[in-house]
């Protein structure tokens, strides 16, 4: 997995590329919490995002939860084909 992160005012856009599965689930936990810790608005981007786990899955939850303890936005963009698949299997069993 790499990463971009695009700054507009107090918006982070944070642009994952390639999988987000076990191996690289902290990072892109360490890419993307500071930001809302920091009270940023972040949008992610995964439309390059071949591949999603579990794991992945994981830290979009925690990244919502955090945002919300933050009263800032979270919010995700442009989802890849892949993602939104594992995205719908998941949202069955939430």
């Amino acid at each position: 997995m790499t990463y971009k992160i695009e700054e507009i005012d107090t918006k982070r856009i944070v642009h994952l590329n390639g999988e987000i599965d076990m191996d690289v689930a902290d990072k892109a936990r360490q890419t993307i919490l500071p930001l809302i810790e920091a009270g940023h608005e972040v949008h992610l981007n995964l439309s390059k995002v071949e591949y999603m786990d579990s794991s992945g899955i994981s830290v979009l939850i925690e990244s919502k939860k955090l945002s919300e303890q933050k009263n800032t936005k979270f919010e995700l963009v442009e989802v890849s084909k892949p993602v939104e698949k594992v995205l719908a299997m998941a949202r069955k069993f939430l």
